[in-house]
């Protein structure tokens, strides 16, 4: 199967509930912070998902809850989906057929460019590294689905 897990339908293997752990690093000043969470992937009634993350951020030991909801619309072509921030702009395309993507978010001056890659059924992970004049980060997600 190589190194990557082919997804023929990314909101059928995205729904339910999923444990979040992610690493914040800032490589300018090589400081560190956690977030630790769920994210539910539930249903939308004009179809996809709906994304609700919830937990706790941890940056320079101070610990603060945090949380992000996000769309995930069906994409141009069948298994793909439109991701899109909650007000209904557009964040990122996604398409996980290979177990692979790399998808980009111009932002202002910054750029941030993310990596989703499928393990199997029940683990993916996205790393996004952002550049721009005040940026430099990396912010590294795991994702499992609880047993």
């Amino acid at each position: 199967m190589g190194e990557f897990w082919p997804v023929e339908d990314v909101l059928t293997y995205l729904r339910g509930s999923w444990r979040v752990e992610r690493t914040v690093r800032d490589l300018a000043s090589d400081a560190e912070g956690r977030f630790t969470g769920t994210t539910v992937f539930g249903p939308l009634e004009e179809g996809g998902l709906l994304h609700r993350e919830s937990g706790t951020f941890v940056w320079q030991g101070v610990a603060r809850a945090a949380e992000r909801t996000l769309r995930f619309l069906p994409g141009r072509r069948p298994g793909t989906a439109l991701v899109r921030f909650s007000d209904g702009r557009p964040f990122h395309d996604l398409d996980l057929t290979t177990g692979r993507y790399v998808a980009d978010h111009p932002c202002a001056a910054d750029l941030y460019r993310g990596e989703f890659t499928v393990r199997d059924e029940h683990h993916w992970r996205s790393v996004w590294r952002v550049r721009g004049p005040a940026k430099d980060l990396v912010l590294t997600t795991g994702y499992t689905r609880p047993t």
